[in-house]
């Protein structure tokens, strides 16, 4: 589980890796990072950023990397966000080497109403446990000789080295027939662009293995939905996230730190509702629980007191300051999220709606501002062809200051206020070409991540 303190290290329960603050390094962001879809009730929110470390149990689930040699010792991955180009092409050829699995007259999660029968903390695990799941990704992971730059100039030996990696996770079995929900970040790995896992198993009764199909995920929303080739599963009930109350007691499942530790039961109450937060440019909406939840948990249900998943377990909060550390913070996405997502994806692969604007960019900080004579904002690295960016005719090398009239700094910023609008939408980006302050209108295009 990665933990983002107040120096900006990543640190995991194996070991650490350190991404300390380097003033002439500027990371690739990706703006293709929506959240919900503006038409549903989650979206069009404004996030505000919480103002201290943020820790996801992405890595945060993406428990126990087991094998990891070198730089990697121990490790475990992490989300962050990638270039549309490898989303897009490098998925689908992943894609193109599977069979594809139908999900025609598959009956998706609706949540259901609590007929008033409250169940013992023993009684909710004896229903739920059946429907939880322990999910095993392998990733290869590339990294290079020496650092990069990007963007400007800078270069350094980079000779690459190829490591395998495992992860593990938790899934929610949703109907009888094989289909699972779990986090995005299970089986997607950002932090060392090896991108979506080619080899899935999902682990039943704590032994019996099966391969698992990709329906469908989003990373924005950190939801995906499997399949297996088996039947007669137990599908888990799900509650209605909407009439949670502050202070109601929940239980959570999953398997942390990896399958050793398969099938931990925690319990808590909802700390909080409606929690808007951005987690690596990401705006999501979430239940704050202090039920423990750490790495290898992502993707477990969050359980009412009927034995109901009203969230699916997907972070956490661990800063430290000085003396100070923070404990017992934990999110989940609310169950009503879930089943309109997992709706979309069970229906389309994707959840629709989702506007992208077709670029790759980095943040122009103070420090490269005055270096490269550059305005503070987002640079183009790249615009896709066709793209709402290039049909509006942006190009790599402009420096965005404003959308619809509002400053961003950021990719984090431009994310915010792109986001609040859904595909079909236009705004209007204020830019900076060769010292010259332009305006154009894009449209925005949907963003289709298969």
């Amino acid at each position: 589980m990665n933990e983002y303190n107040e120096n900006n290290n990543i640190e995991n329960n194996g070991g650490e890796i350190n991404s300390g603050y380097d003033p002439y390094k500027i990371e690739t962001q990706n703006l293709e990072d929506a959240p919900l879809k503006k038409k549903k009730k989650h979206t069009g929110l404004k996030v505000t950023a919480f103002l201290m470390a943020m820790a996801i149990v992405s890595g945060g689930s993406i428990a126990a990397y087991r094998g990891i040699s070198g730089e990697f010792s121990n490790g475990s991955l992490s989300s962050s966000s990638d270039s549309d180009s490898d989303i897009n092409e490098n998925d689908s050829a992943k894609k193109d080497d599977k069979k594809s699995v139908s999900a025609e007259n598959v009956s998706v999660i609706k949540p259901n109403a609590a007929d008033g029968q409250e169940l013992t903390t023993e009684e909710i695990v004896e229903k739920v446990l059946p429907s939880v799941v322990g999910i095993e990704s392998k990733f290869t992971i590339t990294s290079q000789g020496g650092s990069y730059y990007y963007g400007f100039g800078f270069g350094g030996n980079n000779t690459p080295s190829t490591t395998e990696a495992t992860a593990t996770g938790t899934g929610v079995v949703i109907t009888e027939n094989g289909y699972i929900v779990t986090n995005a970040h299970v089986i997607y790995d950002s932090e060392y662009n090896s991108g979506l896992s080619e080899d899935i198993t999902v682990v039943l009764n704590g032994e019996d293995r099966y391969e698992a199909e990709v329906i469908g995920y989003d990373r924005d929303c950190d939801l995906a939905v499997l399949k297996i080739d088996k039947t007669g599963l137990t599908a888990a009930e799900f509650g209605d996230s909407d009439s949670l109350k502050l202070g109601e007691s929940v239980t959570a499942i999953g398997n942390p730190l990896g399958f050793d530790l398969m099938n931990t039961v925690t319990r808590g109450i909802v700390s909080g509702m409606n929690r808007q937060i951005t987690i690596n440019d990401k705006a999501m909406n979430l239940i704050q629980t202090d039920a423990a939840i750490n790495s290898g948990n992502s993707g477990g249900p969050l359980i009412n007191k009927y034995g109901q998943v009203i969230g699916i377990n997907s972070s956490k909060m661990s800063a430290s300051y000085s003396e100070t550390s923070i404990e017992g913070i934990g999110f989940a996405i609310p169950s009503n999220e879930v089943s309109e997502i997992i709706d979309d994806i069970m229906e389309y692969g994707y959840v629709t709606g989702k506007p992208q604007l077709g670029i790759s960019c980095q943040d122009v900080n103070e420090t490269i501002s005055q270096m490269y004579n550059l305005p503070v904002g987002v640079y183009i690295t790249d615009v896709t062809d066709g793209s709402a960016a290039d049909e509006a005719g942006l190009r790599s090398g402009d420096v965005i200051t404003a959308v619809d009239g509002t400053e961003v700094k950021t990719a984090e910023e431009l994310n915010i206020e792109k986001n609040k609008h859904e595909a079909g939408d236009s705004i209007e980006i204020t830019y900076v070409r060769s010292g010259k302050t332009e305006t154009t209108d894009a449209v925005l295009d949907e963003y289709v991540n298969d």
